[in-house]
């Protein structure tokens, strides 16, 4: 097996979450603050009183999720854990790799990651942003921040948006196939893909969010060869402005009228267990969907460190630098047999 000889810095980003109850508010205030969420003509004068209005009021409506989930978010143990098992497979592979976590809102933030990859003395970097599909509100957000910061005089490539990838369409496609081993009749349970919604504005100056969510369940279903109902629904939509529909309670009682009593929901969006996973659907909407008089409730699991997973992260990473080295930027070995 050849090696490669360059050390390589990867870059792990997430939009992070409160590790505790009274880590909320502030953690929502680092959201609402964030221009690529919140913008709007003046916006740089209003966007601090706004944002700490909307979060003192959210973090009440928010703080029950957090509660029935241990009383924080797990979404830094959980990228902590991808990090060091995509650093072993790197590793494997014969990548003097070195992964890092850098979430958006909350602790490590970018600026705390781009202090230890400097002291990790990198000679390239490889930006993964942990969004499977590209929207300006995650992945653009996460690199903006990113660039404001980061000034050093290093390689750097960067991964986009990854749900065409194999391997994680394999990686999520045996999530979906657990699940539904839990049902009594596997090809009778309708499968809800559930993804984060967004403003309408969004998607309406360009972004390809909503179009890629909709390439991704196509994709999955294909790679999964399973002839059950499938529909797609948003969640998590925040404010009075119009996002993206129709929302996950909506779809819950459209599935009690249509008199269907096992439903499987899938994450899409997501690629690890957090509040919008475990709060939202495993706990809130489970009990809805028993109010509504559906029997079987299940939900697939996070991606998190599973084997499918790390592997896709793997690809992604070496593929990239694969094609930089391809395209003569950059000095690389190629793994052979």
């Amino acid at each position: 097996m050849a090696t490669k000889t360059r050390r390589v810095g990867v870059v792990l980003f997430q939009l992070g979450g409160p590790d505790t109850l009274e880590a909320i508010e502030p953690f929502l205030f680092n959201l609402f603050c964030d221009p690529d969420i919140i913008d709007f003509p003046f916006a740089r004068i209003g966007r601090k009183p706004l944002a700490k209005l909307i979060s003192k009021t959210r973090a009440k409506k928010v703080q029950h999720h957090y509660s029935v989930i241990g009383g924080g978010s797990p979404i830094r143990r959980f990228t902590e854990q991808q990090a060091r098992a995509l650093e072993t497979r790197l590793r494997d592979q014969g990548v003097d790799a070195h992964c890092f976590i850098a979430m958006r809102y909350w602790h490590p933030f970018t600026s705390e990651t781009i202090e230890r990859l400097r002291a990790a003395d990198c000679d390239e970097i490889v930006l993964l942003p942990l969004y499977p599909q590209h929207s300006s509100t995650t992945t653009g957000s996460s690199l903006n921040e990113w660039n404001r910061l980061y000034r050093d005089d290093l390689p750097v490539h960067t991964v986009d948006a990854f749900y065409q990838n194999d391997i994680y369409l394999d990686a999520v496609a045996e999530k979906i196939e657990d699940a539904l081993s839990r049902f009594p009749n596997p090809a009778s349970a309708e499968l809800v893909f559930s993804a984060h919604s967004v403003p309408v504005a969004v998607i309406e100056r360009g972004d390809p969010y909503q179009r890629q969510i909709e390439e991704t369940v196509a994709l999955v279903m294909q790679r999964g060869g399973w002839r059950n109902h499938h529909r797609l629904c948003y969640q998590s939509k925040v404010g009075a402005s119009k996002w993206l529909q129709p929302s996950l309670h909506k779809t819950l009682r459209q599935l009690a009228e249509e008199k269907i009593r096992e439903v499987c929901v899938v994450p899409i969006a997501f690629v690890s267990d957090h509040v919008e996973t475990l709060g939202e659907i495993d706990h809130e909407a489970r009990e809805e969907a028993a109010a509504l008089g559906i029997d079987k409730f299940e939900v697939t699991a996070g991606l998190n460190d599973s084997p499918a997973f790390i592997s896709a992260l793997a690809d992604l990473v070496t593929s990239k630098l694969d094609i930089d080295v391809r395209s003569g930027c950059g000095e690389m070995l190629i793994a052979a047999d």
